[in-house]
């Protein structure tokens, strides 16, 4: 089958964007060097918002919340098509203080972001009476189950996946990409896509965005309690607890600049252990399931790369979410796929792009 669109990665944001471009009517093969959603998408938590929007620039929070309209209807889509379940819900936000009261109620006022002071102890039942910030419209995903989702529901649209193709190399000639070498051969297509989260910029040839996209590690633990022992997401200082349905509870996350390096520590283990405890006593090491970690594409504000890249017309990226690649996963196949054809995007697409190629691409961009 000759693709019109071959992408690199079948993470999140890879398997988005194939959806989008085959719901277009593309014809559409993902190539991954691992296995389809095994990276930053099955390793993440899953929180659809930043954990503070308030303390972040509007180009997250623009794209954040494109993606936060879209993603019921999406996930819905993908459900149907799949046959599978992403475990999507509305479980509510706590965020325990401290925290910038002004600034979280104006932005939320802003937003049309449902918001109110509550008392800790009515979600927490750890002893504690403090004012928090209650976010009820927050709503989550289990990472896991939703990788299982796209990549069902993009076999079923007619998304070829193949999985541990290492790509070797990009093969231009004319100032367009001719095709990809890989281990397994050479890949042919009209355009291509990159999407291969933490490790884009360590593609052949796309060394210039190692200063955009570079790898964060992060580190997970996952507990197993009975089922409701904790109903909402629980905030405090950039830490998180997620309860889901099963009685499983994530602790998370640590930021670490450690290169690919993707090994876990005694040191994280700690302190994930110690912030997990103190907040609710239940989790402890006698309820530890797992400890993992997983590489963010990070990226500087957490600011993604969207759009074609390198003066190549039919060379495209979508990567460096950082932590919000899921979060941001349906916007942003829906901003790629709009400026692939020429339309003008929902949400302007100039803070993403990156050595646009043409003319048109720069005023769509500008535009939007």
């Amino acid at each position: 089958m000759l693709s019109d669109f071959v992408i690199i990665g079948a993470g999140a944001v890879g398997l988005a964007s194939a959806l989008e471009l085959a719901r277009r009517g593309a014809r559409v093969t993902v190539l991954d060097k691992g296995q389809s959603g095994g990276e930053s998408t099955w390793a993440g938590g899953g929180i659809l918002s930043p954990l503070l929007p308030w303390q972040y620039g509007e180009e997250v929070n623009a794209l954040s919340e494109y993606s936060r309209a879209l993603f019921p209807a999406w996930r819905l889509r993908l459900e149907a098509l799949s046959g599978l379940e992403a475990e999507y819900r509305v479980s509510g936000m706590l965020v325990l203080p401290p925290f910038e009261q002004q600034p979280a109620f104006a932005w939320c006022a802003r937003h049309a972001w449902r918001h109110e002071l509550r008392n800790s102890g009515d979600v927490l039942a750890n002893g504690s009476n403090e004012a928090s910030l209650w976010l009820p419209e927050v709503a989550q995903v289990r990472n896991p189950r939703l990788a299982k989702v796209l990549r069902g529901a993009a076999l079923a649209a007619g998304v070829r996946i193949l999985e541990s193709v290492q790509v070797t190399g990009l093969v231009s000639a004319a100032g367009r990409i001719a095709r990809l070498s890989t281990q397994q051969g050479d890949f042919s297509a009209a355009g291509f896509v990159v999407a291969a989260g933490a490790w884009s910029s360590a593609l052949p040839g796309l060394e210039a965005f190692a200063e955009r996209i570079f790898p964060v590690r992060g580190q997970m633990l996952l507990f197993k309690l009975p089922p409701d022992s904790l109903r909402s997401i629980v905030l405090h200082n950039g830490a998180y607890l997620i309860p889901r349905t099963d009685g499983h509870v994530l602790a998370g996350s640590t930021l670490e600049y450690s290169g690919f390096d993707k090994s876990t520590t005694q040191a994280a283990k700690r302190d994930l252990l110690a912030f997990a405890a103190r907040i609710l006593p239940a989790l402890s090491d006698l309820v530890l399931s797992r400890h993992w970690s997983g590489l963010r594409p990070g990226s500087p504000d957490n600011v993604p790369v969207i759009g074609p890249c390198l003066g190549y017309d039919n060379l495209f990226i979508n990567s460096g979410h950082f932590r919000y690649g899921v979060t941001m996963a349906p916007g942003s196949a829906v901003l790629l796929a709009d400026l692939i054809e020429g339309k003008k995007p929902a949400i302007s697409a100039a803070p993403y792009t990156a050595g646009m190629a043409t003319p048109k691409m720069r005023e769509l961009a500008a535009d939007a």
